[in-house]
């Protein structure tokens, strides 16, 4: 018995994990991938991707996230409905019977890191019933260069087979995500959906992070040749991991960071595209990573005969999805690190056709559009949810922020001052009227757009002033149709227009209001005037 082997036998027993089957620690990604095969947890596509399916569960399970509420982060935690509280003695016994369930059952051990900057990086050691959520940790998180010696700052114990009994453990349903931050452990279970381990983690270094004054962000990141880092702020389906995918730039990362005194850092290791209906022409980076060995594609559908994959056919969701390596990318910044941003961009997937493809905003408007978080919450990311509707999720990120939202705010706020950082809002969303009615924002208006905001292109520029909602709006960006800028312009009636965007400025006022106690005069002065 070697060395490696003892000390992981020791740490599972010191978990509770008694006399677990077979132990795969730190396995290499093609003997996961024939693992799950061998097991049948997946198929092999075209290209030697894997495909799974991950049943009921397409898509995160909001409702049944809680964190423990214990004495050592109580007075941190924003409680309510995203972070609903649990008691330590109803954690405990949930645990117990996951510790029992293990008993004799065959386990995937990954140890991994969690952030770039070895300042504040993290190790998680990740304990999972399923071969492929081993590899898809191998593909989404930082390789550990060796074995973790000890206890890992965050562990994971993934049992997607366990269901809870919600009257026994005081779950909502047969699924559940758990968060001990004083243990810093998650349980999850009942659910095969790969995104709750990811998001587990983002959410546990949303709470740590900002107790040592960094600054944690649902975002994407990517770096110019001549080191100009920039941010894209936004949620699911908002065009994230595409915008940042840019052959002349370096991506840092698609979906996870942090931000420092030294700058910008990713989270993470690997991509989580979101890819029903992925184009070859407009995301050709991302497309090719659909065709490639080692990527996970997540119900996906697939002809059984010639084993090539639809990305158009949203017949098992819409929230089809990617896992890969950032190491396949052909171009990304390979330290996982950049500066300070030049830019800072918030994405928006305006679903009533309001909102204009860009706008500059003010520093006290950059806080209000970041708390606000307004975009389409899009089909397929929750469960429950199957057509766009309009939605504020503060942060751009509200089912992962644990402390109250001002926190956050208050970080960017600080940054965007301190640097003299421009900030941008681009709507990636309707254009012409409202969902059903208008047309999505043509992708290549929205990379010359961005394109522009990064050659500082649209730093002097004519600006006009909205006036329901005062957005500064371009007059003219070369290579973008003007008619495109005025939103008004674009609708058949400029009067429907009037009435629609009047409802989302109530919207906007009715969100916002609480969080008027908590924010300065400027940032309050900032509501739209509709």
């Amino acid at each position: 018995m070697g060395k490696g082997k003892r000390e992981m036998d020791r740490q599972l027993i010191s978990m509770g994990l008694m006399q677990p089957g077979k132990i795969y620690c730190n396995q290499s990604a093609p003997f996961l991938f024939e693992q799950a095969i061998h097991r049948g947890e997946g198929r092999i596509g075209h290209g030697g991707v894997l495909v799974v399916d991950t049943g009921e569960y397409t898509g995160r399970s909001a409702k049944d996230k809680f964190i423990v509420e214990e004495e050592g982060s109580r007075h941190h935690v924003a409680w309510g409905s995203v972070n609903q509280p649990i008691s330590e003695k109803v954690y405990d016994g949930l645990r117990a019977r996951i510790m029992d369930f293990l008993q004799g059952r065959d386990v995937y051990v990954q140890e991994c890191l969690v952030g770039a900057d070895p300042l504040h990086q993290r190790s998680v050691r990740m304990i999972l019933t399923q071969a492929w959520h081993a590899l898809f940790v191998r593909n989404m998180f930082i390789s550990a260069q060796e074995d973790l010696a000890g206890p890992a700052d965050f562990t994971v114990i993934g049992v997607p087979d366990f269901k809870a009994e919600p009257a026994r453990d005081g779950t909502h349903s047969e699924a559940f995500i758990l968060l001990h931050p004083g243990r810093r452990e998650v349980l999850i279970g009942g659910t095969s959906y790969s995104g709750e381990i990811k998001k587990s983690i983002f959410t546990l270094m949303n709470y740590y992070l900002p107790l040592e004054g960094v600054f944690p962000m649902h975002a994407s990141a990517n770096i110019g040749e001549g080191g100009d880092t920039a941010i894209f702020f936004g949620l699911s389906g908002t065009g994230k991991t595409t915008l940042s995918t840019d052959p002349h730039r370096r991506m840092i990362g698609d979906d996870e960071h942090g931000w420092s005194e030294r700058g910008v850092f990713n989270f993470e290791g690997g991509c989580y595209a979101k890819v029903i209906g992925l184009s070859p022409t407009a995301e050709p980076e991302i497309y090719a990573c659909t065709r490639r060995f080692g990527t996970i594609l997540e119900n996906v559908v697939m002809d059984e005969t010639t084993r090539q994959v639809d990305l158009d056919n949203d017949q098992r969701t819409e929230n089809t999805r990617a896992s890969y390596s950032l190491s396949v990318l052909s171009n990304v910044e390979k330290n996982g690190m950049g500066g300070h941003p030049s830019h800072v961009i918030m994405l928006t997937a305006d679903a009533f056709g309001v909102l204009p493809p860009v706008a500059r905003l003010t520093a006290d408007q950059a806080m209000y559009y970041f708390l606000s978080g307004y975009t389409a919450k899009l089909a397929g990311t929750e469960r429950g949810v199957k057509n766009p509707v309009a939605t504020f999720s503060t942060c751009f990120g509200e089912p992962f922020m644990v402390h109250n939202p001002v926190v956050y705010a208050r970080m960017l706020g600080k940054f965007l001052q301190e640097q003299n950082i421009p900030c941008w809002l681009v709507n990636t969303g309707w254009s012409g009227g409202p969902f059903g009615v208008g047309q999505r924002m043509p992708i290549a208006a929205t990379r010359t757009i961005v394109n522009q905001i990064l050659a500082n292109k649209l730093n002097q520029v004519a600006m006009v002033t909205d006036t329901m909602f005062g957005l500064q709006v371009p007059c003219a960006i070369e290579g973008v149709d003007s008619q495109l800028l005025n939103p008004r312009a674009t609708w058949p009636n400029g009067e429907d227009y009037d009435d629609m965007a009047c409802k989302l400025a109530a919207q906007f006022v009715q969100n916002f209001r609480k969080y008027e106690g908590q924010v300065s005069a400027g940032i309050r002065g900032c509501q739209p005037k509709g």
